[in-house]
């Protein structure tokens, strides 16, 4: 599987909009994981959310589809507190 480390863009970190907004997004198969903690599903918003991630956080996004990969890992680099 392919990985990209980003850093969370988003002031508010992982929280309610932008998991939501990234689970909406992502395919089965696309995981997120934090350097010490257990991947967890990308579909899953309340999954997402038990990372804790914080604006400047780096995490992990994995996913055996590249495309996908991109995608979800843009997302979490970007300010989707909107």
């Amino acid at each position: 599987m392919a990985t990209k480390t980003v850093t969370v863009g988003s002031t508010v970190g992982l929280h309610a909009r932008p998991a939501a907004l990234i689970a909406q997004a992502a395919t089965s198969g696309v995981t997120l994981a934090m350097e010490g903690k257990p991947a967890v599903d990308a579909g899953s918003a309340l999954m997402i959310m038990t990372l804790g991630a914080k604006f400047g956080d780096e995490v992990i996004v994995e996913s055996e589809d590249e495309v996908m990969l991109a995608t979800i890992a843009d997302m979490v680099a970007s300010n989707l507190d909107g």
